[in-house]
Formats: structure tokens, sequence, C-alpha cells
């Protein structure tokens, strides 16, 4: 019976391992030695690649294209040295052989000196038929020296040639929305798409830039028409569920979502939309089961579990949003989202204790925003903890030198500790930097704005300013 091309490819293969398990020596062609060496550093099996190199080059000594492979594995391996060595020896031999001057190049981009490498890879350039590959990995050697325009300009001279090399479309799109060239990634996508009219990955792709820009028209247009090119196209799917969905169209959106679900395996993302979808249509019970779905397949999403507990939030039921938010945190301890979450639960609870050390957590694990210190030192407040609430806005301080509502609630403190020089000391801070703020303060601490000090200070201010 004929083998099938499958088989035909997998026989050198099997018939090598064969070899290797009964040390016997079988005999194969240069051409299938590469196939093998090929095979096994596609799959990451590099000790089984090193030993069809040894075999290959003891039956075909002079191959170079099994040398070039030996050079590969030795610069995967930082064997910089010996594969210069090789390198010249077949230079000397074969200097109009192109992959010698990529396996040159590939050994400066490994040293980070990329200059070198484009030198090498535009000479390589000279000496091949086969222009696409090597734009490419110029392109790709600008975008590691962060240089994103002239990344983008041999990416695009690379699908010039190819115009299926998907790979280098992507880096293109990467260098575009790096430079924030919405519009410039827009006109290339739309000229290359009057070339391949039926390129599913074109389609998504200009979709997406679409709804960068919210032309949610332009970006629904897009997406079926990448649908139409390839109507198993997950991606294409899922994009058009979020234009539909930033439209309103929340039924239609549900079905692109669950369509996905059919077409592939189940995604967290997929069931984290429908559920919002569902919210937004307030149908509660299907939202809520979709949350759920949405942590059980991928339990370290965090976006699942703060919606499960966001939802519980909205119907004040602050003890089921505790349950979840806990859980949570029992997968991810380091998570910051969670910490603030609980925080902000247990101030509701009045649980305030609790929320200290939550509040507390959050700023240990690096959140430093202005809402946090101020939400932390209201807890404290509300405990009666002066000093420990002075200690926070301090810290806040640093991160927020020049901000009024800061130095209120600090003077107001020190007040309430009887520490009239620091009291006012930061209260005439805060007047400076915003007098209007005092009486949105006043009303949070009625009792020391009311005092004689503190309204002959303001007073005092305010006459002086006008």
């Amino acid at each position: 019976m004929p083998f099938s091309s499958n088989e035909n490819r997998n026989f050198p293969i099997s018939k090598f391992e064969s070899m290797l398990k009964t040390n016997d020596v079988y005999f194969f062609d240069a051409d299938d030695f590469e196939d093998i060496i090929h095979h096994y550093l596609d799959t990451g099996k590099v000790a089984l690649a090193k030993k069809a190199i040894q075999i290959g080059l003891g039956q075909h000594t002079s191959s170079t294209n099994l040398k070039l492979l030996q050079i590969e594995v030795l610069v995967f391996e930082n064997r910089f040295d010996l594969a210069e060595k090789m390198l010249d020896d077949l230079a000397a031999v074969e200097s109009s052989n192109e992959e010698i001057y990529i396996q040159r190049a590939n050994i400066y981009s490994k040293k980070d000196k990329h200059e070198m490498a484009i030198r090498f890879l535009r000479e390589a350039l000279v000496h091949t038929s086969d222009n696409a590959d090597i734009y490419s990995l110029i392109g790709m050697e600008y975008l590691f020296m962060d240089k994103y325009a002239e990344a983008r300009d041999f990416f695009i001279k690379c699908l010039d040639e190819d115009p299926e090399d998907y790979s280098a479309l992507y880096n293109l799109i990467y260098c575009f929305d790096f430079l924030e060239d919405h519009d410039g990634a827009i006109s290339y996508l739309n000229s290359y798409l009057e070339r391949n009219p039926y390129s599913e990955v074109g389609w998504h792709q200009v979709g997406k830039q679409y709804f960068q820009k919210q032309m949610l028209k332009e970006a629904l247009a897009a997406f079926d028409f990448a649908i139409i090119s390839d109507d198993t196209f997950v991606g294409a799917y899922l994009e058009r569920g979020k234009v539909l969905e930033k439209m309103g169209r929340y039924k239609e959106a549900i079905e692109n979502y669950e369509l996905t679900l059919s077409l592939d395996d189940p995604t967290s993302f997929a069931y984290l939309r429908i559920g919002k979808c569902y919210e937004k249509l307030n149908r509660f019970n299907e939202a809520k089961k979709y949350y759920y779905q949405t942590v059980h397949e991928d339990p370290l999403l965090d976006k699942g579990w703060i919606a499960i507990t966001d939802f519980y939030l909205k119907q004040l039921n602050f003890h089921k949003a505790k349950y979840y938010i806990h859980k949570a945190i029992n997968i991810d301890s380091e998570n910051i989202t969670y910490w603030k979450r609980l925080a902000e639960i247990n101030r509701e609870l009045r649980y305030y204790e609790e929320a200290d050390i939550a509040y507390q957590k959050t700023v240990e694990l690096g959140n430093y925003e202005l809402e946090t210190w101020i939400s932390w030192c209201d807890v404290l407040v509300e405990i009666g903890e002066y000093e420990n609430a002075v200690h926070v806005l301090l810290q806040a301080l640093e991160f927020y030198p020049s901000e009024a509502l800061l130095e209120y609630r600090i003077s107001a403190l020190y007040f309430m500790l009887s520490n009239s020089k620091k009291g006012q000391l930061h209260l005439k801070k805060a007047l400076v930097e915003d007098f209007d703020l005092h009486l949105q303060i006043k009303d949070i601490f009625p009792g020391v704005f009311q005092s004689k000090i503190v309204k002959d200070i303001i007073a005092d201010f305010k006459k002086s300013s006008i």
C-alpha cells in the first residue's frame, strides 16, 4: 500500500528513532537528515537534533546544509566562537550562500549588536532569491532596537514579496500600534486587502483598527468580511461580538460569542462577555451562570472574579460579594484589585478593622492611588485611630505632595489630636493649594472647622487674598 504524504514525511523520523533504539545503522540521504533535524528543532528536542546532525555529518561529511544546521544549534546554545569558526570555513568555500550571512546576523543579534546583524542581513539580500524572509528578519532587528518606523518599512517589504506571511503582518500592525498611527494602519491594510481580498487576517486586523478609532460600523463590516473569508475564524466572531456589545446590540453580541463556543474550545473571555451582555439585558440569572462558567474555565482570570463580586455589589449583597472575593484571594493572594475590593466591601459592611487590614495590603502590593489613601484614612477615623490615619496620609503626601485634599485631612486630624501647631501648618498649606476645597472638608470634620482658631485662619487667608 502506498504511503500517504503524511506517512512519507514521518517515515524517515520513525526509521531514525528505530535505529537509535536498536543501535543498527541505517543510511539516509542528506535531505532526509535535514527533515529529521528540522522536525526535532521545531518540537524543541534539541538533543535528538544534535544526534541526527552527528550521524548525518558522519554519512554526508561535505553537506553544507547539515553544517549550517549544526551552526544553528551552536548559536542556540550560545557557543558563538565555534559557530563563527565553522562559518569562516564555509564562507571560504561558499561565499555566496545567504544562510552563512543569516547565521552571522543571528550571532550578532544574540549579542545585542543589532546594527551588525542588519549589516549581514543586507549582505544576505545580495545572495538570495527569496527576499521576504530576510526583510522580515531585518524588521525584527529594528524591533529589538525600538526603531518602529524602520521595522514597519521592512515588514511592508516582506509582505510585498509574500502576502501570506501573517507573522510579518502581525508585526507590522504592532509597529503601527506602537507609533499610534491607526490611520496609517488602516490605509496600509485597505491597500493590502485590494490585492488580497479574501485575507481573513487582513479583514480582522483592519476591523480592530476601526474599533480602536470607534468607527464601529466600519469595524463591523470588516469583521463580516473576515467571516465571509473564513466562517470558522473564531477571532472574527469574538471581535464582532465586542463591536455589537459596544453598539448596545447585546442579543446579537451573545450570538457571536456563543458561536465561538461551538467552533472551538470554550474560552473564559467569551463566557465573561456573554455574562456582561446578559447583565446589560437585566437577565441576571443568565449573567450569574456565565460568570460562574468564566471562573470555572479559568480560575486565574481576575476579571471573572471581579465580575461576580461586582454583580453582587450592584445588588447590595455585600456578604455574597465578600464570599467570592475571598475565594479569589485564596487563588491569588497578590492581586491588588482583589484586596481593594475586599477593603471596599468591609467598609460597606462597617467591618472597619478588616477594611484597615485590606487597605494596608492593597498599598503594600503597590496601589498608591489617591482614592485608596483617602479611603484607608476614613476607615481609621471611623475606629478612632487618628494617629495611624495621620501616618497613612503623610505617606500619601510623598506620592501627592501638592494635594490639598490630603493637607486638609491631616490638618483636621492634628487638631483632633490637640496638636494645634501642626494643624495650623497643614491648614495654611491646604488653603494655598485649594481655598474653596475647605467647604467640602468642613462637612467631613464639622467640629474642627467650627472651632474659632480654624475659622480665624480661614478668614485671615481670605482677606489677604483679596
